[in-house]
């Protein structure tokens, strides 16, 4: 049965509220401070810096500005562990069970995030929502609820072991998927013993046997471990399109990594005529915005989600914090939450470019923290992913994982940048694949094209190719042992911490 008509008198509804943020932004985002502030009185940050009086001003945003100061996730580590062994009031009213542990970028040392009630419910299920609304919205002909959705997620392996047996720490994913609405079992697969499975050596192959005979019309999770989900699928039928498995596959929505190195296969490999693509920011901090417009790769920030943001711009010598009224367009900005899983100014990492004002949209550019700039060239993640994605569409390579790192100069060579490149689908010619990605960086970068002019500063990249799995050897020596979670690989690192243990583990 069809169920896609019902679903869309609900849908329609949640799309329509988000016309709303082409002139009411403001007004949203102060309601979401004061909101938060009221609620986060009571906790530590909230008695510290007099919340209360500052939910209760005409100038909210001026005084949460300057009394409550920006905070990285080390200026709360311990609050959080404090939280972890059962506190309440810490960072957040009451007592947090849920916490998402994630790697980010922060060295190989874990993150712990609350994932609070609130959180979920005003935040990553309304985020969720947010997605199938503008996906029915822009296509009236679908049948998404005439079958089920196949749900990637994580498991609640860790390696912390909270004295609290009722506390969970894991995956993002697997906290989404354990406190998910039961009516929404009914439309997805596999079930929830499948989908929180911690081995992935295990999970696989339960994972291909929970779906490959479902009618399955949508796809949700990270774009690299899905693909090797499917593969999977694929050999075992022996099809060469996952399509002619799951005819009636529509969309993929998907997160987590860019999907630009992926793009390419993915189209090959479904059915052109019926496949949507639809991105999502869904962090482990919060889910902050979707693509709203098939058409329009950008994604439409979501500012009535229990969350306020405030954005500091990279590119300015002493940058100050501006919220969303103080927005420029086609500006990269770091972005910084405040939210209701207790993170009160919190600088998340995350750089965005704004594509659009009224409503906001953007489009992920990097991390603050995953670049080089060993020799002035300034190359950021968003220049690394368009680079690798359009020279795989050239070659026809699929790459799986890949890190780059800067060589200094040694002896009569200049400095480079290292590739280090693990694919799903190789180059007939790494040579050649090397010289189009150094055309495209270039191409992509001023900075970098500079610098590689002449070859006076910079030589061409070295590729190197990694055997298979070699970039889960290296997340298990860090001690991200469990795949298929939110564990991301740096793409760019200033310095050579990651890439030399990455070719320690090679014997050449």
């Amino acid at each position: 049965m069809n169920y896609t008509p019902i679903a869309r008198l609900i849908f329609d509804k949640i799309a329509r509220r988000t016309d709303r943020w082409t002139t009411e932004e403001k007004e949203i985002q102060l309601r979401q401070l004061r909101s938060l502030l009221k609620r986060g009185s009571s906790t530590e940050p909230g008695r510290r810096h007099d919340f209360a009086s500052i939910a209760a001003s005409e100038d909210v945003y001026e005084k949460f500005h300057r009394r409550v100061p920006l905070v990285e996730y080390e200026d709360i580590r311990e609050d959080v562990m404090r939280m972890i062994e059962g506190e309440s009031d810490v960072l957040w009213r009451g007592r947090c069970k849920n916490f998402a542990q994630s790697s980010g970028t922060s060295g190989g040392r874990s993150k712990y995030v609350p994932v609070t009630d609130e959180n979920l419910r005003r935040g990553h299920y309304k985020g969720s929502a947010d997605c199938v609304a503008h996906y029915l919205r822009h296509n009236p002909k679908s049948r998404l609820f005439s079958g089920k959705g196949f749900i990637l997620g994580g498991s609640f392996a860790s390696e912390l072991k909270p004295s609290d047996p009722s506390v969970r720490v894991g995956d993002l994913s697997a906290t989404l998927i354990n406190k998910i609405n039961p009516i929404a079992n009914l439309f997805r697969v596999p079930d929830k013993r499948t989908a929180l499975i911690p081995n992935w050596k295990r999970k696989l192959p339960a994972l291909v046997e929970a779906a490959e005979r479902e009618n399955i019309t949508n796809i949700s999770g990270v774009p690299s471990w899905f693909l090797t989900v499917i593969k999977e699928i694929m050999k075992k039928r022996g099809v060469e399109k996952i399509s002619d498995v799951w005819p009636n596959l529509e969309v993929f929505f998907h997160g987590g990594i860019s999907f630009e190195p992926y793009r390419e296969e993915y189209q090959r490999i479904t059915d052109p005529e019926k496949m949507h693509f639809l991105e999502t920011y869904n962090a482990s901090e919060g889910f902050f915005a979707v693509q709203n417009d098939p058409a329009d790769h950008s994604m439409l920030l979501i500012v009535d989600n229990d969350v306020f943001y405030e954005f500091i711009p990279v590119d300015e010598p002493d940058p100050v914090a501006v919220p969303i009224w103080g927005l420029e367009n086609d500006k990269v900005y770091e972005l910084v939450i405040t939210s209701s899983n207790g993170l009160w100014r919190y600088r998340l990492g995350d750089t965005v470019r704004v594509t659009q004002l009224n409503p906001v949209k953007i489009t992920i550019a990097g991390r603050t923290k995953c670049y080089i700039n060993a020799f002035g060239e300034e190359l950021m993640e968003e220049n690394a992913e368009k680079a690798v994605a359009a020279v795989c569409a050239q070659t026809g390579a699929g790459v799986r994982n890949y890190t780059a790192a800067p060589v200094f100069a040694e002896g009569n060579r200049h400095g480079r940048h290292q590739w280090l490149f693990e694919w799903d689908e190789a180059p007939e010619d790494t040579e050649r694949f090397a010289d189009l990605l150094d055309a495209a960086l270039r191409e992509e970068n001023s900075d970098y094209d500079a610098k590689r002019n002449g070859d006076i500063f910079l030589d061409r990249l070295e590729l190197i190719t990694v055997p298979d799995g070699t970039f889960d050897r290296w997340l298990r020596t860090i001690g991200n042992h469990k795949l298929g979670g939110q564990k991301k690989i740096p793409r760019l690192s200033n310095d050579r911490r990651i890439a030399d243990a990455i070719l320690g583990l090679l014997s050449f």
